[in-house]
């Protein structure tokens, strides 16, 4: 078990992912500032000590509800394209402000699942994350909700971070969530439940304990996603954590090797075409 989280400090290209509930003010609702500062100054440290970097956000549909002041999650596929259309601008300004502040760049990279459906649209994507991450850029991603359907029900942001890491090659997929690890049963609903610390087990097993329920009024997809995330980086030899997004500070730790939320163990790597892989896995 420590040799793995030892592995963990020496892994050099990161995907980050941040849900909404750790973007938006609990009490609020509104877009919390600090916490995107406080994760653009964590993002910025790391690369400063080598590491590449991707960034997939969640928060758009959230940002946009309350520009648009509407109380409830938008129901409707209208309501939430327009939520998006709005939300996804003004997420992208204060992301640019921050990583500006810090004299680095950011860019925008929306997917759709087009990208893995389409040979010629899954290799420019491919281009895409080598070229900005050769011009030292960081990439953050979020699905095209605005003009996509099928996109806002995929699986919320956790399934797009595992497909990013496998385009991208990434090593390490991390995901900073309101829990602050993979437990047995919910632990809101469950005060027996217990937090896993490494998972190695089949992850039928996992999907059996998943949650397809979120906490959060402004977040989707719960544990269930977060395992699926898993089961697809782990099958081609990557690692993963479920970690708390509350003070996204936990991802110094994490790098330093520290034990930190849930690690999820590699499988053997995949021995065929990836595209195809990702494909099946996200059409199960």
């Amino acid at each position: 078990m420590n040799s793995h989280w030892g592995k963990i400090k020496r892994i050099k290209k990161i995907v980050i992912k941040i849900g909404s509930s750790s973007l938006i003010k609990k009490d609020t609702g509104k877009i919390d500032l600090k916490r995107i500062e406080e994760l653009v100054s964590v993002i910025c440290y790391l690369k400063n000590y080598g590491k590449k970097i991707i960034l997939v956000s969640s928060g758009a549909i959230a940002i946009g509800r309350e520009a648009l002041k509407i109380i409830t999650k938008p129901k409707t596929m209208a309501e939430k394209q327009a939520c998006a259309a709005i939300g996804q601008c003004a997420l992208m300004a204060q992301y640019q402000n921050f990583f500006l502040y810090h004299k680095r760049m950011a860019a925008q990279v929306l997917m759709c699942k087009m990208n893995l459906e389409n040979e010629t649209a899954y290799k420019n994507l491919e281009n895409v994350f080598e070229e900005l991450l050769n011009l030292d850029v960081v990439p953050i991603v979020n699905e095209n909700d605005a003009t996509s359907t099928c996109e806002i029900e995929f699986g919320d942001n956790d399934t797009l971070s595992a497909i990013v890491s496998a385009i991208a090659k990434f090593e390490l997929l991390i995901i900073l969530s309101d829990v602050d690890g993979f437990y047995t049963d919910n632990p809101y609903k469950n005060l027996q439940a217990k937090k896993i610390e490494i998972v190695e087990d089949d992850r039928k097993d996992m999907y059996k304990m998943a949650n397809s329920e979120s906490k959060s009024d402004v977040g989707t997809g719960g544990m269930f996603t977060k395992v699926l995330a898993a089961d697809i980086v782990n099958g081609i030899g990557k690692y993963m954590i479920i970690a708390s997004g509350e003070d996204v500070g936990i991802l110094k730790k994490i790098i330093s090797g520290e034990k930190c939320g849930t690690l999820f163990i590699p499988r053997a790597e995949i021995n065929c075409n990836l595209r195809k892989y990702l494909l099946k896995k996200i059409n199960r």
